[in-house]
């Protein structure tokens, strides 16, 4: 029988895995079905729990779950007939319950340095799988590039938005493996190459979000690592973090160059014909509004889970699903909403004012409130990911030498 930290890093290491195929599974429909990832994290984390518990301090968490479950009832009364209410309630609460059961596990559960790093490397394998696919999906690129919005067909055929997020998130990996686990000079040139092979795909699916997310969680990775050096160790870590950026630069220009400057019009907001395109936010800001207006009109219970995308099939004959999580749990769960907000942010700080110890606690929380902001909880990677910023990481003690002591007479 394994120690219960062996059984907790094995748990996490399956949902690793999940967390990084998912996409690909969808991409490629390799899936059993559209939500199965995230359904197979919840189910792994309850075997988790089974056999080595939960924290008693992790209690907000099974708060916040029951807190998510009045939308329900409000919304088996205002979902329409027509609806599907078992499909819609689902889609939007999988997500929720998925980080609210891997918070609730993941609470001050103790896994070392190594153990966090291999996690992390998990995550990437199948991502690094996912960008050998979208190559091959689509080999010329000429071919496809017609304007500046978010493109499917170099996103593998699927949604640019979930794509670009789990690539950036396989960026953040190989900048992990390649500061702390890349000993030789070699193994950085590998690391290094991954990366860039990672990150071009992630520019030219033309979806700005996940590289935003990639460059904030891998510059709050860079910042914790560094300010936890010695100071040898930072001279080391701003040296290769330049180089780094140089990477980056140069794997920027040549997306650029590939894309005839399409790239550069997308991220400065302007059309294939360089004329500006006004609204940055590509709608959102619009939906983010309307979602603060539910909230303001049904402020106690709110309208319900999946209610905002039944109003807008309602007002606009089309049911558009938000890009937000957090004015998406105002609108739909109202003053209870609110309290879910306040556990997922005051929680985790609450945690790292008593644990410092970890390199990924701020990286971590900002790809969940980043990507939740872009992207809402579409995938299982923010709730996921958000967890394991709860983790408890151990770091081991170097050895004390003592000199052996010779009697004499």
């Amino acid at each position: 029988m394994a120690p219960p930290p062996k059984k907790t890093y094995e748990v996490l290491k399956a949902c690793a895995y999940i967390v990084g195929v998912e996409v690909l599974f969808r991409m490629s429909d390799g899936g059993v079905f559209y939500e199965a990832s995230k359904y197979l994290v919840i189910l792994f984390i309850l075997f988790g729990m089974f056999y080595n518990g939960v924290s008693g301090k992790g209690y907000p968490y099974f708060i916040y779950l029951i807190l998510l479950v009045p939308g329900v009832i409000v919304a088996s009364n205002n979902i329409g007939f027509d609806a599907n209410f078992r499909t819609n309630v689902a889609f939007v609460l999988s997500g929720p319950v998925c980080l609210g059961i891997s918070a609730l596990y993941c609470y001050e559960k103790k896994v070392t340095k190594h153990q966090i790093i291999d996690i992390v490397k998990v995550i990437s394998f199948p991502i690094i799988s996912m960008t050998v696919y979208v190559y091959l999906y689509t080999p010329k690129l000429e071919d496809v590039l017609l304007g500046t919005e978010s493109n499917f067909a170099t996103s593998g055929g699927f949604g640019p938005n979930q794509t670009s997020t789990i690539l950036g998130l396989g960026m953040f990996s190989l900048v992990v493996r390649f500061f702390l686990k890349s000993p030789t000079l070699l193994l950085k040139i590998v690391n290094a190459s991954i990366f860039v092979f990672i990150a071009h795909r992630a520019i030219i699916t033309f979806s700005r979000g996940g590289v935003f997310t990639a460059i904030i969680i891998i510059a709050f990775f860079l910042f914790s690592l560094y300010k936890k050096s010695h100071r040898i160790q930072k001279t080391q870590i701003l040296t290769t973090g330049i180089l780094l950026v140089f990477i980056g630069v140069a794997t920027w220009l040549y997306s650029a160059q590939q894309t005839g400057g399409l790239i550069e019009n997308r991220y400065t907001n302007k059309d294939a014909l360089g004329r500006d395109k006004g609204d940055v936010s590509t709608g959102r800001v619009d939906l983010f509004l309307s979602e603060l207006e539910g909230f303001m009109n049904h402020p106690f219970v709110g309208v319900g889970a999946s209610g905002m995308k039944e109003f807008r099939i309602e007002t606009r004959g089309k049911g558009i699903v938000s890009h937000n999580e957090i004015s998406r749990v105002l609108s739909e769960h109202g003053l209870f909403g609110v309290i879910v907000i306040l556990i997922l942010i005051i929680k985790p700080l609450g945690f790292r004012s008593r644990n410092k110890k970890s390199l990924f606690f701020y990286a971590f929380l900002a790809f969940w409130f980043a990507t939740v902001n872009h992207s809402a909880m579409r995938i299982a990677a923010p709730g996921f990911i958000y967890a394991l910023a709860l983790l408890n990481i151990q770091y081991e003690k170097r050895p004390l030498s003592r000199k052996r002591i010779i009697s004499k007479g």
